[in-house]
């Protein structure tokens, strides 16, 4: 696929050059443990407001045993957390939606065209299209294997009211 397909060209992108391992990560997005799916960021562009990251997804990953037996398919809910993961970042990198955490607030034209398999690296990256500060930004988003785009859409982004969730004021 040529690369004029993609948000970002894959083949400008070092990824041995990584610009956010796993512990810079953490300071942009809260989830932890084995809902963590991002690997790494590789690339950012704070002019297009762009973001590339990946995962490289293993063999011990939680849904491998169950999704399903005999041929391991990355689930696409999996998937669009990592893409979900790597906006994220994007958003707090570069203060979108100022210092709310964010959340998922939809998602629209989602296409899922090849499995995710483990020991491929999914290869997520976001581009802003769209932002009503302080209440929505909107995200288009490729995963790539390879040169194949194996999902992409558009992820739309909201603040979470972190505070009030916490205090259970929401309830």
């Amino acid at each position: 696929m040529p690369a004029k397909n993609f948000i970002v060209d894959l083949n400008t992108i070092d990824f041995d050059r990584v610009v956010a391992d796993i512990e810079e990560i953490r300071k942009y997005n809260p989830q932890r443990f084995e809902m963590e799916q991002l690997s790494a960021i590789v690339y950012e562009d704070p002019v297009n407001i762009a973001c590339v990251g990946y995962k490289d997804v293993g063999h011990d990953e939680f849904w491998v045993r169950g999704h399903m037996p005999g041929m391991p398919l990355m689930p696409g809910v999996v998937m669009l957390e990592a893409v979900a993961q790597a906006c994220c970042y994007c958003a707090h990198k570069f203060k979108l939606l100022g210092d709310a955490t964010v959340g998922f607030g939809g998602l629209e034209e989602v296409r899922f065209r090849e499995p995710v398999l483990p020991g491929d690296r999914l290869v997520v990256m976001c581009r802003l299209l769209k932002l009503r500060k302080p209440h929505l930004l909107v995200c288009e988003f490729q995963g790539v294997v390879g040169q194949r785009i194996v999902v992409e859409g558009q992820l739309k982004g909201i603040p979470i009211p972190v505070d009030a969730l916490k205090q259970g004021l929401l309830r």
